[in-house]
């Protein structure tokens, strides 16, 4: 805890919300691996250590409710969804602490044919979450009882689905194998219309978290694209990874259309997230790139994240950004998701701050996979922000999810004081035991002699 805040506090010096940043920020930059595991149910008693997988199959995605930002929803590679409630007292095995399913569904005939690629809970409550699949659909289900009550068929792989965090439609943006975003609307039930522009599979899409219709995606093509729903030529502008003046928006200060040429990445692009503020879009591609725009004017800010970034696959490569009331301006934190491990980087320069691994990959350094193969066991998936807290979950293509919460420096003093007490008891019972045991020793081996008794 940083004390000179808390005076400063005390005496009026600094408001409050500087303190609150300064704590929070903090908690982000002391997240660790939590011991915390998601299980399918209990291990067996002929193998009570035995680690039962949230999905056995592998897991491609997961999202919490925002609403709440008690419920995770998860999805598998063999199109299994489950729902966990993360307020629910936890079931302690041998295995150590386990959130087991507040309700499952496997795979059937009624519910996806292949895997999951995305989840998303409604904006506004998470008594309904929808769906997309290799199969083809997107699927609108109830919470409470993972039966869907609604499914579109789109004709192409849906890689990505999107629903705007802030409007009042409930279009629905969906990338899909074809070239064209796909847009649903949830209240006719029926497919609305497309957004035409990008030349190859769109992977990634966003709505504004300002301006309810405006939507940024990604494709294939390595294009980022902007779009106005309403409008019959819908695309704003496209960005350009060679613009760090910002012609895009010159002219009226936000999105205006410019050349149709134009790329984000040398290669595809699988992810896409905007900042909180709407300010700024933060894009992913398969250049091993990370790239930070300004949403204002189409300019690259030109943070460069270094040469550690991995990005290979169609599936989405979305990044996390904490809320950005935790931070001081412009000391914003993404972390990104690099195969095996999870880089966290300060936004704005690129910086690299920490490198997080669970503990059984601290444990040994896997080679870095060679182009176009992929370290399958350790690769994470997705990964996701409890909102009203500091907490991350990451999914893993071992089947498993991972709680990441933070470990301050005060945690681990009290543990390191915890483990010298238990120590020190340890090493007193010994020391008691051991003049038990010369006591003893010294009784048994005390020669024994026997007088003659006068006689």
């Amino acid at each position: 805890m940083n004390h000179q805040h808390l005076i400063d506090r005390a005496y009026g010096l600094i408001p409050n919300d500087v303190l609150r940043r300064a704590t929070a920020s903090r908690l982000i930059y002391a997240i660790q691996p939590s011991s915390l595991s998601f299980s399918q149910h209990l291990p067996s008693e002929d193998d009570p250590h035995k680690r039962i997988p949230a999905h056995i199959s592998g897991v491609n995605a997961l999202t919490i409710d925002k609403f709440e930002g008690r419920y995770l929803l998860s999805g598998g590679a063999d199109s299994s969804v489950a729902i966990w409630d993360l307020e629910a007292q936890t079931t302690v095995t041998e295995a150590g602490e386990t959130h087991l399913p507040l309700s499952a569904v496997t795979k059937t005939t009624e519910e996806h044919r292949l895997g999951i690629t995305q989840l998303c809970f409604y904006p506004f409550d998470s008594l309904a979450f929808l769906t997309s699949s290799y199969d083809h659909t997107v699927k609108l289900y109830s919470s409470e009882t993972l039966a869907p009550s609604a499914s579109f068929d789109l004709d192409a792989v849906v890689y990505n689905i999107a629903l705007s965090p802030i409007a009042s439609h409930l279009i629905v943006a969906c990338a899909t194998q074809a070239p064209n975003v796909r847009l649903v609307d949830l209240r006719s039930g029926a497919s609305t219309h497309s957004l035409a522009g990008h030349t190859g599979a769109i992977l990634s899409t966003a709505w504004s978290p300002v301006r309810e219709h405006i939507l940024a995606s990604g494709a294939t093509d390595g294009s980022v694209r902007f779009w106005d729903i309403r409008r019959s030529v819908g695309e704003l502008g496209v960005l350009d990874l060679e613009d760090s003046v910002g012609r895009l928006g010159k002219a009226t200060s936000s999105i205006s259309r410019n050349s149709t040429h134009g790329q984000a990445h040398r290669g595809p692009v699988n992810g896409i997230v905007w900042t909180e503020d709407g300010r700024h879009l933060v894009t992913c591609g398969h250049d091993q790139r990370i790239r930070v725009w300004n949403t204002e004017t189409g300019a690259n800010t030109l943070a460069n994240f270094g040469p550690m970034v991995r990005n290979t696959g169609l599936a989405p490569r979305i990044p996390v950004l904490p809320p950005v009331q935790n931070f001081q301006p412009r000391a914003d934190v993404i972390f990104y998701p690099n195969e095996h491990e999870i880089l966290t980087y300060e936004l704005f320069d690129g910086k690299l701050i920490r490198r997080l691994r669970r503990p059984e990959q601290q444990k040994r350094t896997p080679a870095v996979p060679a182009k176009g193969e992929r370290n399958i066991k350790d690769r994470i998936t997705s990964l996701a922000w409890r909102a009203h807290d500091v907490e991350m979950y990451s999914t893993h293509a071992d089947g498993s999810i991972a709680a990441w919460k933070p470990r301050t420096e005060e945690d681990a003093n009290l543990d390191e004081e915890e483990e010298q007490e238990r120590q020190e008891k340890e090493d007193g019972k010994k020391r008691k035991r051991g003049v038990l045991d010369e006591i003893y020793q010294g009784l048994t081996k005390k020669p024994i002699t026997f007088g003659n008794m006068g006689l």
